[in-house]
């Protein structure tokens, strides 16, 4: 076989993509599956609370999941851990109670709402109290 011959496809008709449509039909669009993300500002207010976290010593890591539902922040003390809170962003949930949510390590919610902001106030540094 040399290079300038086609290359012929050896699948039998019926396998192929447009089974069942007849020839005067449009062809679909492929629409890849959409992916669920924070954007540059939700971002932004998220690693500011983990940053002040992170200074005291509270938490080490993190890791970002990005999916067809849902975009999924998890914060972790340390590495090997399962997460000690996810940061969940669901739009489905936005018109009903807030696409925003705060989970624990057991599933519990902590906080749900609209803003972003106001829920992440559940993780805010506690005042620590010290014996003088």
């Amino acid at each position: 076989m040399s290079d300038l011959e086609p290359i012929i496809s050896l699948r039998p008709r019926h396998l192929t993509r447009d089974r069942g449509r007849s020839k005067n039909q449009p062809q679909q669009k492929h629409v890849p599956p959409i992916q669920i993300a924070f954007d540059r500002h939700e971002l932004n207010t998220i690693l500011s609370v983990y940053g002040h976290h992170v200074a005291a010593g509270d938490w080490r890591d993190y890791a970002i999941d990005f999916g067809r539902e849902r975009a999924v922040f998890s914060i972790f003390k340390r590495t090997s851990e399962c997460p000690l809170y996810r940061v969940e962003k669901d739009p489905k949930l936005a018109k009903k109670q807030g696409a925003y949510s705060v989970t624990d390590q057991t599933g519990r919610i902590l906080k749900r709402g609209h803003d972003l902001a106001q829920v992440l106030k559940v993780l805010a540094l506690k005042p620590r109290l010290s014996v003088v």
